[in-house]
């Protein structure tokens, strides 16, 4: 017995979602505009299927997935090209967009896009073979920055990151003694 699993994430166009997916080097393997409007498109293994929805808002959508792979590296230096061929720069905001290829804290290199529907499409590769998050550090600086940084990779929340950032920087630190020798 053989299973596969395919996503089928919300949209508001199937032919701005297509041509985004395209653009990334996607291939189109199934394309129809009546009784309904539905996609699939597929890139090696991965195959994601789109389903256009009257009154779909992108800036409200909750789909995501999550593509593992073993050249994260390879795939962001292909979408990034894509996206700056077919639009003439690479979005870092607002929809579409695609973030930063960083490491996390709990062991996978990825990067965050977000395709022109609003859906979240995660990419990562594991580095270590723990993939639980580090400890939160007790140090008051390396907490703040640990929690900033959680929030920033796992849910996309940077305005709760800055928050926390804010508050350790508007803490005020008492002035350090001068040591006597």
């Amino acid at each position: 017995m053989s299973e596969k699993l395919a996503a089928i994430l919300p949209c508001r166009s199937i032919p701005e979602t297509v041509d985004f997916y395209k653009a990334i080097g996607f291939e189109v393997t199934f394309y129809q505009e009546r009784p309904y409007a539905y996609a699939v498109v597929q890139h090696g293994a991965v195959e994601l299927q789109f389903a256009a929805l009257k009154g779909f808002e992108p800036a409200a959508s909750y789909g995501a997935c999550y593509i593992t792979t073993d050249d994260v590296d390879g795939l962001y230096a292909k979408f990034r090209k894509g996206l700056k061929q077919e639009l003439g720069r690479i979005p870092t905001r607002g929809l579409p967009r695609i973030g930063p290829l960083k490491d996390t804290t709990y062991g996978v290199r990825q990067f965050i896009m977000a395709d022109p529907a609003g859906n979240s499409i995660r990419i990562g590769q594991p580095i270590s073979e723990d993939l639980h998050h580090s400890p939160v550090p007790k140090e008051p600086v390396a907490k703040a920055l640990h929690m900033a940084s959680l929030l920033g990779d796992s849910k996309e929340d940077y305005a709760a990151a800055a928050k926390i950032l804010d508050r350790l920087l508007s803490t005020e630190v008492p002035p350090r003694r001068a040591s006597r020798p």
